[in-house]
């Protein structure tokens, strides 16, 4: 039974009147709005809200292309920036949802100029711009709301810098390590930029440090892997896991600390590790019998997925008590 329903109940046992119920239920703190309430669930609307206002613009944008004009347009996107921006700065309490909305009109405005004009810039530049000019907004915001889609818009730009490198294709030659290793160490830089090291400076939390963790690792080890299964081994395979093992070593120190982000760092040595081991078994040993390999291949996964949960709970219950104490 519910508590609501015990209370109906106790006031059908004794008899209450409606003034004797309601004040039962004001005891029981039935008849006012649970502090979770504004705590949690209007922000997050409000963020909602923001995502899909400035995703509903741009969709109201295309669907009203003929009818605004190129003048239109400009001035409804920049006049949607600006007032955003002004809302922000005027009403803290709602900075980080009016902030998201014009993080995502900045980027609906280059992609509009873009299209408009036909610059013939390569898209990372687009991004990196974006990402240069919100960069103020994040500040000012100082919140995940924004330096978790800023970091998203960043790392896409490294990304976008890589494939234009690369001659605009997913290679992963031995002549491209020094764009990786620059794509990779600008990763860093995204990733320190977001720790709690800088976050007196930034105000960036946790969301925004494990997104720019997650992307990261994601381009490393694809990356690396891309090399790894070349004709013959790219020296990106070596450097990936050389920066993944130094950011796990950086991860487990207690000031650094952070499970998620760790995990994730953990998870893409294990992977490359792993793989490392399927090329040698199947490329470098001259053993007929698949079934043999692929079983020892299972249990070093195994054996190393348990080593790493058991090392990081380990980690995380030493860190834990030595903050306590």
């Amino acid at each position: 039974m519910s508590t609501r329903l015990a209370l109906y109940e106790i006031a059908r046992v004794h008899q209450l009147d409606a003034a004797g119920t309601q004040a039962l239920f004001d005891a029981a703190g039935l008849a006012q709005e649970p502090p979770q309430v504004r705590q949690r669930l209007w922000p997050v609307t409000a963020i909602l809200a923001a995502a899909l206002g400035g995703f509903g613009l741009i969709l109201w944008l295309a669907a009203n292309w003929d009818t605004l004009g190129r003048l239109g347009r400009f001035a409804l996107l920049q006049g949607v920036v600006v007032v955003m921006c002004v809302g922000a700065a005027w009403r803290p309490a709602l900075r980080a949802p009016l902030g998201l909305l014009a993080l995502l009109c900045i980027g609906g405005l280059f992609a509009y100029f873009g299209q408009t004009y036909q610059t013939g810039a390569d898209a990372w530049q687009l991004f990196a711009v974006w990402a240069a000019l919100a960069l103020p907004l994040c500040l000012g915001a100082r919140s995940d709301v924004l330096w978790a889609p800023w970091a998203l818009i960043t790392l896409t730009a490294v990304s976008l810098w890589t494939f234009a490198y690369t001659g605009h294709s997913w290679r992963v030659e031995p002549q491209d390590l020094s764009a990786f290793a620059l794509a990779w160490l600008a990763a860093v830089g995204v990733v320190a930029v977001l720790s709690p090291a800088l976050a007196s400076w930034t105000g960036a939390g946790p969301w925004a440090l494990r997104t720019s963790v997650t992307l990261s690792v994601m381009a490393v080890t694809l990356s690396a892997l891309g090399a790894l299964f070349h004709k013959t081994v790219a020296p990106h395979y070596a450097l990936a896991l050389a920066l993944m093992a130094i950011a796990a070593a950086v991860l487990a120190l207690r000031k650094t600390f952070d499970v998620f982000g760790l995990s994730a760092v953990a998870l893409g040595l294990n992977t490359l590790l792993v793989a490392g081991l399927v090329r040698l078994m199947f490329w470098h040993i001259g053993n007929d019998d698949p079934i043999s390999r692929l079983l020892l291949v299972g249990l070093v996964a195994a054996g190393l997925l348990a080593a790493t949960v058991s090392t990081i709970s380990r980690l995380a219950r030493r860190h834990a008590q030595g903050a306590d104490a």
